[in-house]
């Protein structure tokens, strides 16, 4: 399924429907009355969060949604039915907003979350509503009121505890495949992923995290560099940051350049995220040139008081270990809740 993150959409709700004018003449009610009913309500517009989606597709098919808008009103004191709401199911974690203005509407960013984001015009009074002791036979009817109409921008930043980044070809989707049953494309040409990718990797059989694999970063991603901006917006969500290396070919000091660089993206797009915990990993340690180099590089980070882990995608050697840090991590976090994530 494509993987779509962004999209312009209108929504209408319904229009409430009009007031009648009637009057009803008896058997036993010889000089009659009025009798026009009310017209209904329009429906609302109503955004929902719905676990099974994780992308926005739905709506680049379809720009414009409109609720059923309201019955008119009828003779005999009949009341019009109410218009319909009209539900729009959207991945947990859309954010949405003014299109144009930008300003924030509702951030949708837990399950089975529900949102009326258009409100239906009410629906106009009939005549039998305006009877007064001066006034027995009143001959005005209310129309019914238009439904809100908003012009919105659907922005999904992904939900996940854990955030893998780093440079291209670090080994991201490598490890999410290795640690998940997750299958993102694994290529040895840069950006090989063009979408995050998620993960549910399994600690025990009570306790579980999700892992994203971002699609790499390079220097000027936060002025839209690469893939630039339109990813680093879903590191925004993840709890813990886990910055891989590839440290194969390359030198201690370019390491230690490529982890500059990356983190250098991530504060000048959001000092928020610059701040989240890291962890620092460098893979591909089955190679034998990594391996070789390896104490050079941990001199290198410890230098600067950081712990380097590292491990092999292939193998499997490290991981169970960074999955236990990873969930160390979490812990020492006020968002993380004890027991794991379902």
């Amino acid at each position: 399924m494509q993987f779509i993150d962004e999209a312009l959409i209108t929504v209408a709700a319904g229009d409430g429907g009009d007031g009648c004018c009637a009057f009803l003449r008896e058997k036993y009610r010889p000089h009659g009355g009025p009798a026009g009913g009310d017209g209904g309500d329009g429906g609302n517009v109503v955004l929902e969060t719905d676990e099974g989606l994780n992308t926005l597709l739905s709506f680049k098919r379809a720009r414009t949604f409109r609720a059923a808008r309201g019955e008119a009103g009828r003779g005999k004191s009949q009341h019009g039915r109410c218009g319909q709401d009209l539900v729009l199911r959207v991945p947990v974690g859309t954010l949405v907003s003014d299109s144009q203005t930008r300003e924030p509407i509702a951030d949708l960013d837990r399950p089975d979350m529900q949102v009326t984001i258009a409100t239906g015009g009410r629906g106009g009074a009939g005549n039998a509503r305006f009877v007064s002791s001066t006034n027995q036979a009143p001959r005005r009817a209310d129309p019914g009121q238009p439904g809100q109409t908003l012009h919105l921008r659907l922005e999904l930043k992904l939900l996940a505890d854990c955030g893998l980044i780093g440079l291209p070809n670090a080994g991201k989707s490598s490890l999410l495949r290795r640690l998940s049953a997750a299958k993102p494309k694994v290529a040895d040409y840069p950006f090989s992923t063009l979408e995050p990718a998620l993960g549910v990797v399994r600690l025990d059989e009570e306790h579980s995290f999700v892992m994203a694999d971002i699609p790499g970063l390079i220097e000027g991603a936060h002025e839209g560099a690469g893939l630039g901006t339109r990813f680093l917006k879903h590191v925004s969500r993840t709890g813990v940051l886990v910055h891989l290396i590839d440290s194969s070919g390359r030198d201690a000091e370019q390491c230690t350049r490529d982890f500059d660089t990356v983190n250098q993206e991530l504060s000048r797009y959001s000092s928020e995220l610059a701040s989240k915990p890291q962890l620092t990993v460098a893979t591909k340690i089955d190679l034998p040139d990594v391996r070789e180099h390896l104490p050079r590089l941990r001199e290198a980070f410890d230098a600067r008081g950081i712990s380097l882990a590292a491990v092999s995608s292939a193998t499997g050697e490290g991981c169970d270990e960074l999955v236990a840090s990873i969930a160390s991590a979490m812990r020492h976090r006020d968002s993380y809740i004890e027991g794991g994530l379902d």
